[in-house]
C-alpha cells in the first residue's frame, strides 16, 4: 500500500523539506525473531543512509519523529532502552553531522528527560550548531503540545502587554512553534503501513503532501525515498486555488 496509486501529471517540484514518522521497528524485528530493541537498533542505523538520499535529492531538511508524548506509555524496558539509544546516538553521530555540514536541532519538551540526557542533547546541538542542511529530530514531541507552547509564549506577552489579543496573527504563532524558523514540511512520510500522523506537526503539516507505505523503518532505503519523492512530484499542490488556477 502507497498514498500514490493515481498518478496526475508531473507538476510538485519544489521539494526541500521532508518529515518522516519512522514506524514499524517492532514488528520488523519480532517478524525476525528478535527483540523490540533490536528493531529500534536498526531503526537508529537507517537515519544516516536516509540523510544521505534526501541531501541526494536537493532536500535541505529532515525532520524524524523519534519519541512521541504518548510514548512513554510503553513499557518502561522498552522507554529505558530507546533513551539509551538517544544518548548513544546523540554522542556518536554530532560530530559527524558538523563535520558533513548539517545543523542538529531537537524538538519537544525537555523536563522529562535525564540531566544526563539532557547535556547530550544541549552539547550535540552546540557541536553541530552549523550547515546548510538541517536535520530535527522530534523527541517527547506532540503536536498539540507544541501548538499549546506556542499560545503559552503569546498569552505571556500579551499579559506583558508586548502585543494585543487582537494582533495575534497565524505567523506570530507559527514563529512560536517547535520548527520556527525552518519551513512547513513539503512531504510527510509515514512507514509502518498505518494511515494516521499520530500527533505529528499538526500545525506545521497543514498543507504537507502525505505519503503512506508499508514498508517498516528499517527497511525504508534510499530506493522507498524515491518512490515517495516521485509521488510528491506526480502532486499538484493548490493550497485551497482550483486546478485552473495554479495551472496558470
Amino acid at each position: 500500500m502507497t498514498s500514490c496509486d493515481n498518478p496526475a501529471a508531473e507538476q510538485a517540484t519544489n521539494l526541500k523539506h521532508i518529515a518522516i514518522i519512522m514506524d514499524g521497528n517492532n514488528r520488523w524485528a519480532k517478524g525476525r525473531g528478535m527483540s523490540g530493541i533490536s528493531g529500534h537498533k536498526a531503526g537508529v542505523e537507517r537515519i544516516r543512509d536516509v540523510m544521505t538520499a534526501c541531501r541526494e535529492q536537493g532536500v535541505e531538511t529532515l525532520t524524524l519523529f523519534a519519541f512521541s508524548s504518548e510514548n512513554w506509555q510503553r513499557p518502561p524496558k522498552e522507554v529505558e532502552a530507546l533513551m539509551s539509544l538517544f544518548y548513544a546516538y546523540l554522542s556518536r553521530e554530532a560530530k559527524k553531522l558538523r563535520e558533513e555540514g548539517v545543523k542538529l536541532k531537537v524538538i519537544g519538551r525537555r523536563d522529562r528527560f535525564s540531566p544526563k540526557l539532557l547535556r547530550a542533547i544541549e552539547r550535540a546541538e552546540i557541536i553541530a550548531c552549523e550547515g546548510s542542511a538541517s536535520l530535527v529530530i522530534a523527541a517527547d514531541y506532540g503536536g498539540r503540545w507544541d501548538i499549546t507552547a506556542a499560545a503559552q509564549a503569546l498569552a505571556e506577552q500579551v499579559a506583558e502587554g508586548k502585543i494585543q489579543p487582537q494582533d495575534i496573527t497565524e505567523e506570530h504563532l507559527h514563529n512560536h512553534t517547535a520548527l520556527a524558523p525552518l519551513p512547513d514540511p513539503d512531504l510527510l512520510i509515514r512507514t509502518g503501513g498505518e494511515l494516521r500522523i499520530s500527533n505529528y506537526l499538526l500545525w506545521q503539516a497543514s498543507y504537507s503532501e502525505l505519503y503512506f507505505t508499508d514498508a517498516f523503518w528499517p527497511d525504508f532505503d534510499a530506493a522507498e525515498l524515491a518512490k515517495a519523492i516521485d509521488c510528491f512530484r506526480q502532486r499538484q499542490r493548490r493550497y485551497g486555488k482550483t486546478a485552473e488556477q495554479v495551472a496558470t
